[in-house]
Formats: structure tokens, C-alpha cells, sequence
């Protein structure tokens, strides 16, 4: 999904924005904005889920984008690089918010037994395929999501909504590859054990 700002048009020139841009030129940015700044938009909500502080991570990401356009690659496609530039720019945003406590993910991981096993049986079941579907369940994924301490949340949102690589995601947040594998299970286990709590063990929910 990180290139889901790329399309396909005939008509768009990259080359010759990038170096109207370069050279100053005011209506190139707004062709910029208006053929990226929906898609933008996009991706800032489904990182920092705020209306007001999406539409300001576009701003702030088209700005340093502007500001680095003498860092660009002409052989990458500007749309990639602006997916970029807004992901770290909602990452930040989200770094920035005053949040309450954390809930340390030990108390959201499965409980285990000394000999091994599962303390709830029921913990060894992934999502029900058939609930995976239903709008209530997404929302209280997303809603899970902010419970996440924010190494655990990070790694989640570049992993699987963004759908960036083991190493790209390595590479944005300055860790290992292996540290992402380990954090994005330990996100994922948090995540059924919320939605477990919260929707498979409601009555009646599953009918």
C-alpha cells in the first residue's frame, strides 16, 4: 500500500513538475497538491484517526516536502515519495499528542501456564472469519490499536495498514528487522486479546 499514492496517467509529466518545482514555479505545487493531496489526506487518517490533525500532517508534509525537493531522487516516483513523507509526518504527529499512561502490552499478551499451555484456551483461536468483515469489529481494531504502547503501535500501523516491509519499517523507525517481527506479534496478540475481550466473548455477538 505505500505506493497507493502512484497512479497512472498519461498525461502527468513527474519530471517537468519536479523541475517547475525546483525552479519556483507556484502552479506546479498546486498540480502537486491536487493530484496527491486527497491521497494524502487518506493516509493521515488512517494513522493518526483525527479529522483536524490529518488535514495539518498533509500541510506540515507537503511543506517539508517542498523544502526537500533538492533531496529527491529523480528515479523514484514522487507519489512513493510523499507517502513517505506524510507516513513519518502522522508518525510524529501521533509521538507529539499528550496521551495517558501506557498500558504495558504484558497485561494485553496471552497468559500461559508453567508447563506451557494457554491459561484460556480460547486465546489459541485467531479472529473468526466470519466477524473479520463486520464494521463493529474493525472499529474496535482500530480503537485497539491506540491501546498499543507506541513501539508496538508504530511498528503495527507501517506493518499491516501501511503495508510496509520488515525492512522499510526497520529503517524508518531505527531498529532492527528482527525487533519488528517481535514487536508486530506481540501487536497482533494484543489486538485479538482486545478483540476477544471486547466483541467474541459479548453475548450474542457471534450469532
Amino acid at each position: 500500500m505505500h505506493e497507493v499514492l502512484n497512479a497512472v496517467d498519461a498525461s502527468w509529466d513527474e519530471r517537468s513538475v519536479v523541475a517547475r518545482l525546483r525552479a519556483g514555479d507556484a502552479d506546479a505545487f498546486e498540480e502537486l497538491v491536487r493530484r496527491y493531496g486527497g491521497r494524502m489526506l487518506a493516509v493521515a487518517r488512517r494513522i493518526v484517526r483525527d479529522e483536524e490533525d490529518a488535514r495539518d500532517v498533509v500541510q506540515d508534509a507537503l511543506l517539508s516536502a517542498f523544502r526537500a525537493l533538492d533531496r529527491f531522487e529523480g528515479g523514484a516516483q514522487v507519489g512513493t515519495w510523499l507517502h513517505r513523507i506524510v507516513v513519518n509526518t502522522a508518525l510524529m504527529r501521533l509521538r507529539t499528542r499528550r496521551r495517558h499512561p501506557e498500558e504495558p502490552i504484558e497485561q494485553l499478551l496471552p497468559a500461559f501456564t508453567e508447563d506451557g499451555h494457554h491459561v484460556d484456551p480460547a486465546d489459541q483461536q485467531p479472529f473468526p472469519d466470519a466477524l473479520t468483515e463486520r464494521s463493529e469489529l474493525k472499529a474496535i481494531v482500530r480503537d485497539g490499536v491506540e491501546r498499543l504502547p507506541a513501539a508496538y503501535r508504530e511498528v503495527y500501523l507501517l506493518r499491516d495498514v501501511e503495508e510496509w516491509s520488515t525492512e522499510e519499517t526497520a529503517a524508518a523507525l531505527g531498529i532492527t528487522a528482527n525487533a519488528v517481527k517481535i514487536r508486530l506479534h506481540r501487536a497482533r496478540q494484543a489486538l485479538v486479546t482486545i478483540v476477544r475481550e471486547r466483541y467474541v466473548t459479548a453475548p450474542d455477538r457471534t450469532r
